[in-house]
């Protein structure tokens, strides 16, 4: 099947490479061309010059697959699609996108009868060698009509992938994954935490991970990939003590507070991402002050 990648980062590069290895047809256009000429020259991508050359370059119905940052790179793009493309062609978007915005943009594109597909994308860097865990929102006759793009992305044809609503239901599954995906992290990170300030046990974590990934119910391919780091580094002296976030998070938030839905795990897990963020920390130096008005206690000054 041909198809056209628009932006080849890193998970986009590596999406067009799986879909080469398997016999697909693509044409790739990234904005910085070093990435789409050694794919060419390794992988044997078409390459593209600009949006326009991509879409010159397939032949009706065209298939589209975006692979941009969230927001203005993501919007601009789809703007020129719309004046580009014709009735019965297909456009993917598997980056990260608020559910919301998926929906305005298939609107939009339904104008000129142009399908759009919203498709949560997960498995990072790993995805080349594991295959992609993908979330699948669109019309029924457009997914089906992607499905062999699908089948090769995924970590086998019959799974890792699933068609799971109409538009918008992709990327808002996505989003939610990604909030569990959140209090996960933090659950982990503030048990291994505890693990290492217990002094008198003198406890390796490298060592106790491992155990970990194997029967226990904790077991996951997180708890194998932090196993894997502390392996090498348990002290993680070199690294800032900074998490951020990419939105997603936020935007799951929001979604429980717009339904009404308690979700105090992956609310705090944002919020302590916030906190990592916070380089100023006037909220902790106000508490200092506070406990000092009321209680007299000590208020450590910086050096």
């Amino acid at each position: 099947m041909k198809l056209a990648m628009i932006g080849l980062g890193k998970m986009g590069a590596n999406m067009a490479r799986r879909l080469l290895r398997a016999g697909h047809e693509v044409v790739g256009y990234n904005r910085s061309p070093t990435i789409t000429g050694e794919l060419t020259q390794q992988e044997g991508l078409l390459p593209a010059t600009s949006v326009e050359d991509a879409v010159a370059k397939l032949s009706p119905p065209r298939v589209l697959w975006l692979m941009l940052p969230c927001g203005s790179p993501t919007e601009d793009t789809l703007l020129r699609l719309h004046d580009l493309l014709e009735a019965g062609d297909i456009v993917v978007d598997g980056g990260n996108a608020n559910y919301h915005d998926s929906q305005r943009r298939a609107a939009d594109m339904a104008e000129r009868g142009i399908h759009f597909i919203d498709a949560g994308t997960s498995g990072g860097v790993w995805g080349l060698d594991n295959g992609y865990c993908m979330m699948v929102g669109g019309e029924d006759a457009a997914v089906a009509a992607i499905t062999p793009i699908l089948r090769s992305l995924a970590p086998a044809p019959d799974r890792g992938w699933a068609h799971v609503g109409p538009v918008g239901a992709g990327h808002f599954t996505k989003m939610i994954h990604n909030g569990i995906e959140y209090g996960m992290m933090q659950a982990m990170a503030e048990g291994l935490h505890l693990l290492k300030n217990k002094r008198e046990f003198q406890l390796d974590l490298a060592q106790i991970t491992e155990l970990w990934r194997h029967s226990s119910v904790v077991r996951s391919w997180l708890l194998d990939l932090t196993a894997d780091f502390l392996r090498h580094d348990q002290q993680l002296e070199d690294v800032a003590p900074v998490v951020a976030d990419s939105g997603e998070g936020r935007w799951t938030v929001d979604e429980a507070t717009a339904q009404g839905t308690p979700a105090p795990v992956l609310a705090l897990a944002l919020h302590m991402r916030f906190a990592s963020q916070d380089q100023a920390g006037y909220g902790n130096r106000l508490l200092a002050m506070m406990r000092n008005a009321f209680g007299g206690h000590a208020v450590t000054k910086k050096d």
